[in-house]
Order: structure tokens, then C-alpha cells, then sequence
């Protein structure tokens, strides 16, 4: 059932949400600004209504697989997975020849459905830094470097920890850019429009 459960998790981490969304509206997401297909180029490149509905597609695509795993009855490790391979399926979709977003809304939307009060907290740091910041990126590394913290404060076991240091992992591998852009001064800031980069 497992290579089955991972495979689905992995197409629907694929669903290309903000590119859809913005190519209803005639916009090629991947042409403008950043690039990326996540919700904060969309804010840059379409408004504030299509990247909330971006948001909340991509939070939906992490929380939707770790939903299936316990109403299945999956265990910790497993569950959190299927979590990673959504993760993978945003960052890596098979629907954009392997190419993809940064996956800091899926990897919400996995702790949303597989830790509550952790994502929670993940939020509120976000919240906090970029409100402090204005740098969605370095509010996403500063929330995730923490996260196998907060997981060891809020809700710890062997298998969360596992799961929370691979997505930790993750969205740093997918800030490489970033972290550079950052170091350089050069990296846009939330709600900074196309071209003032």
C-alpha cells in the first residue's frame, strides 16, 4: 500500500497551484519575477486574492496526504513520508518537467495535519520575521532551522524528529539562491514589485 500512498502523494504535491492559478489570468508565473510558482511571486506578479488561493491550494497539497494516512491508520514515520514525498511532488512536479516551488506552503500544510501545534509555532516565527524582515525567504529559513527545535519542545518522538530534519533539509536545499541573493542584498522583499528587484 506504501509505494501506492507515496506515488498519489507525490502527484498531488505535483498540482502546479500558483501556476495555475495565474495562468487564468494570462500570466506564465515562470516568466516573471523570481520564477518560482509559490505564493509570493504570485503576490508579485498577480495580487494579493490569486496568492492567497495560491497559499491555500499548496498548504492543502501537504495536509491532504498525512489526512489519507491516519484515516488509513498509517504509522508516525510513514504518515510523515507521504508528507515528504508531497513536499518533493511541490518542488520537484512531475507536471513542469521536475521543476517547482520552494515548498515552504506544503511543508505547512504537512506539519498542519501532522503536528498542529508545532506548525503553529513554525507560523507564528514566520509571521513574526518577515513582518520584521520583509524577506519571505529568511522568514521560511529562520522558521524551519528552528523547526527540529520545535518539534523536540512540542511533540517529540524519534519519527517526527526524522521527518522534521528532512524537511528542514529540504527547504534549505530549495533556498540556495536565496541564502546567496540574501548575502548579496540583492534578494526581494514581500509585496516588492516586478522590477524594483
Amino acid at each position: 500500500m506504501m509505494p501506492v500512498l507515496i506515488i498519489l502523494s507525490f502527484l498531488i504535491g505535483s498540482i502546479p497551484t500558483g501556476l495555475l492559478i495565474a495562468k487564468t489570468m494570462g500570466i506564465d508565473l515562470r516568466k516573471v519575477g523570481s520564477g518560482n510558482i509559490g505564493a509570493t511571486n504570485v503576490l508579485r506578479a498577480v495580487g494579493k486574492e490569486a496568492a492567497l488561493f495560491t497559499l491555500l491550494g499548496d498548504v492543502a497539497k501537504g495536509a491532504i496526504p498525512i489526512v489519507i494516512a491516519k484515516a488509513l491508520a498509517v504509522d508516525t514515520l510513514n504518515a510523515g513520508i507521504l508528507g515528504l514525498s508531497a513536499i518533493l511532488g511541490h518542488n520537484f512536479s512531475l507536471f513542469l518537467k521536475f521543476k517547482g516551488g520552494k515548498g515552504v506552503a506544503t511543508s505547512i500544510g504537512v506539519l498542519l495535519a501532522f503536528s498542529p501545534h508545532v506548525a503553529l509555532l513554525t507560523i507564528t516565527i514566520w509571521l513574526l520575521t518577515s513582518r520584521w524582515t520583509r524577506y519571505s525567504s529568511l522568514s521560511a529559513l529562520i522558521a524551519f532551522g528552528l523547526l527540529p527545535l520545535s518539534i523536540y519542545m512540542l511533540d517529540y518522538s524519534k519519527e517526527k524528529m526524522i521527518i522534521a530534519i528532512a524537511i528542514t533539509v529540504l527547504i534549505f536545499v530549495r533556498h540556495t539562491a536565496n541564502i546567496k541573493r540574501l548575502i548579496q542584498g540583492t534578494e526581494s522583499k514581500i509585496g516588492e514589485k516586478i522590477g524594483n528587484r
